[in-house]
C-alpha cells in the first residue's frame, strides 16, 4: 500500500483520503474518516471524486479556524499584529507575543496555519492528480478539478504572503519523491502557479454564483483580482498587474449577480450565508462543525442565549474605533462593526459592556437580541473570505493606479460610502483618491483577516491617531507601543518544520 506523506511540512503528514456524504448546502463539508485509502484503488468512481473533493473543503477550516492554544484561534495570526485590536486575556503567551511583536519560530499560530495549509494542498494535489483518470461525467469532472485548483490557489496565496518563499508542491509526495524534503520556491514562481490554477478554474464550467458554499466563478475571478492586486504591490512590484486586477474585478461587478446588503446587520445573518455580497466563505453547519470566531469578540459577561462568556482576545483598539468618520454607520452601536452594550442572556435587560466590542460575526440567531430570544444551539456562522465589498475596493484601487479616479472607480467607492451614510467627493486627485480607498479598506474590511496583508503589500499602516498612513517599518502599533521592523513583513518558518525538513531555511531576523 502506498502511503503519501509530506515530511517537513508541519510534521510527517500522512494524507488519508476520507469518504464523505454529499448533502445539501454546507453539509457537503461533513467529513467521516473511515480509513487510510490507497490512491491506486480509491480513485475509481465519481463518488470517490466527490468524496476526495469534500476532504479539501473540510480542511479549509483547519487553516484559520483551528485552535492555537487557550482562548485563541489560528486566524489571530493575521489580526493580533495589525494594531487595530487588543487582547484582554493573559491566558495565551503565544497570542501575547503576537500582540507585542515579540514572536519567534516557536509561534504556535504559525505552526497551526502552516499545517492546515499544507494538508489542504496535499488533499488538493491528490484530486488534481487522480481525478482526471476516473471514468465519469466530463463536465462534472472538470468542475471538480476547477474547485480543487481554486482551493489550492487560495492555500498557496495565503502561504506566500505569510512566509514569502515556500515549498511549492503540485503533485502527491511519497517517501521516494525528490520533493520529500522540499526546498523553498521563489515567490514569483509561486504566484505564477496561483494564477495558473485560477485560470484553469475560470474555464472549468462552474456556476457564476453558488449558494451552497462551493467555489463559483465569482469566487475565482474575485480571488484572481486580489492576487493581481497583490502582485502589483510589494514585494513583486509588478505594476502591470493593476490593469489585470481592475479587469477581473470589473467582470465580477458587471455580471450583475452580486450586490451589497442594504444594512450591515444583514451581512452576518445565518439566513444570508452564501447570498448577497458573500462570494466565498469557509463553511460551518450543525452536525459538521461550529465556528468559535465570535468567542474572541464576546465580552466576559453573560449576554448570550447559551450563556457563553467571551475570551476578549480581539477587542477594538480605542484609537481605531475612534478613527471612523463622523456619521459612519459602521461605528453605530449594534448596527455596524461594534457594540458597547447588549442584552443580558441574549434578550434581557440592556447592560453596558464598559468598552467597545467587535460586532462583526455576532450571530444573532444563536445569541439572541432585543427582538429574539436566540436559539442557543451553537455558532454556525460562516467564516468570511471574500465579500463583494472587497471586489469594489479592488476595482477602485487598481483602476485608480491605471487611469486615476474614473467615474466607474468613484462609483464603486460611492456604493460603500452610501451604505455607511457618508458623502463621496467626486473631484479628488489620484493621490487623494488612493488614500481614500486605503482608508475605506481599513474601515470596511477590519477584523476579516485582510488588513495585515494590505499592510505588507502596501508597506503602509493606517495611523488611527493621526489619520495618515505611516511607512510599515518604524510604525508603532498603538495597541502595544511596539514598532514594526523589516523582519515583521514575513512570519517565521515554524521551528518544528525546520527540524523535520533540513532543506528549509529561516526568514531573516528570526531564530
Amino acid at each position: 500500500m502506498k502511503i503519501f506523506k509530506i515530511k517537513g511540512l508541519n510534521r510527517a503528514l500522512t494524507i488519508a483520503l476520507v469518504t464523505t456524504t454529499i448533502l445539501s448546502c454546507s453539509d457537503f463539508l461533513e467529513e467521516e474518516n473511515r480509513s487510510s485509502l490507497n490512491p491506486d484503488t480509491f480513485y475509481q468512481t465519481n463518488t470517490h471524486a466527490e468524496s476526495a473533493l469534500n476532504a479539501i473543503y473540510a480542511t479549509t477550516r483547519e487553516v484559520f479556524g483551528g485552535f492555537s492554544g487557550g482562548n485563541s484561534s489560528n486566524w489571530h495570526l493575521l489580526e493580533a499584529v495589525t494594531g487595530q485590536s487588543i487582547n484582554n486575556s493573559s491566558s495565551n503567551p503565544d497570542l501575547n507575543s503576537l500582540s507585542s511583536l515579540s514572536y519567534n519560530s516557536n509561534l504556535i499560530h504559525a505552526r497551526a496555519v502552516w499545517g492546515g495549509t499544507y494538508k489542504l494542498i496535499a488533499n488538493a494535489n491528490m484530486v488534481i492528480t487522480y481525478v482526471p483518470d476516473i471514468f465519469m461525467d466530463e463536465d462534472r469532472q472538470k468542475q471538480i478539478l476547477g474547485e480543487a485548483y481554486f482551493l489550492r490557489a487560495w492555500a498557496y496565496f495565503n502561504a506566500v504572503r505569510i512566509w514569502g518563499d515556500i515549498p511549492l508542491l503540485t503533485s502527491p509526495v511519497g517517501t521516494a519523491s525528490p520533493d520529500f524534503y522540499a526546498k523553498r520556491t521563489s515567490q514569483s514562481i509561486v504566484y505564477d502557479q496561483i494564477v495558473s490554477d485560477l485560470k484553469f478554474s475560470e474555464e472549468s464550467g462552474l456556476a457564476f454564483k453558488d449558494e451552497s458554499g462551493r467555489v463559483s466563478i465569482a469566487a475565482v475571478k474575485s480571488l484572481l483580482s486580489k492576487v493581481y492586486l497583490t502582485m502589483a504591490g510589494h514585494p513583486l512590484n509588478k505594476t502591470e498587474h493593476y490593469a489585470d486586477a481592475a479587469e477581473k474585478a470589473k467582470e465580477v461587478i458587471d455580471n450583475g449577480g452580486l450586490s451589497l446588503f442594504d444594512t450591515y446587520g444583514e451581512i452576518f445573518l445565518e439566513s444570508n450565508e452564501n447570498k448577497g455580497e458573500h462570494i466565498f466563505s469557509i463553511q460551518y453547519a450543525p452536525n459538521v462543525s461550529a465556528n468559535f470566531e465570535s468567542l474572541s469578540f464576546l465580552p466576559a459577561k453573560n449576554i448570550t442565549k447559551g450563556g457563553a462568556v467571551g475570551w476578549q482576545t480581539n477587542l477594538p483598539e480605542t484609537n481605531f474605533y475612534n478613527s471612523f468618520e463622523s456619521g459612519d454607520r459602521r461605528k453605530n452601536n449594534r448596527e455596524g462593526w461594534f457594540y458597547t452594550d447588549y442584552f443580558v442572556g441574549g434578550n434581557g435587560a440592556l447592560t453596558d459592556l464598559g468598552s467597545p466590542h467587535v460586532f462583526k460575526a455576532f450571530n444573532v440567531a444563536n445569541f439572541g437580541s432585543d427582538i429574539t430570544a436566540g436559539n442557543g444551539l451553537g455558532d454556525f456562522l460562516n467564516f468570511s473570505v471574500i465579500r463583494f465589498a472587497e471586489v469594489l475596493l479592488i476595482y477602485a484601487e487598481a483602476s485608480n493606479e491605471v487611469s486615476g479616479p474614473t467615474t466607474a472607480a468613484i462609483d464603486a467607492i460611492k456604493k460603500l460610502r452610501d451604505r455607511a451614510g457618508l458623502t463621496t467627493a467626486t473631484s479628488l486627485s489620484k493621490d487623494l483618491f488612493r488614500e481614500l480607498i486605503w482608508k475605506e479598506r481599513w474601515h470596511e474590511l477590519c477584523y476579516e483577516r485582510v488588513t495585515w496583508f494590505d499592510m505588507v503589500r502596501l508597506r503602509k499602516v493606517f495611523n488611527s491617531k493621526t489619520g495618515d498612513f505611516d511607512n510599515f517599518v518604524g510604525h508603532t502599533n498603538l495597541s502595544s507601543n511596539q514598532a514594526f521592523q523589516e523582519k515583521h513583513l514575513l512570519f517565521p518558518i515554524p521551528a518544528l518544520e525546520m527540524v523535520n525538513n533540513p532543506n528549509l531555511t529561516q526568514n531573516p531576523g528570526y531564530n
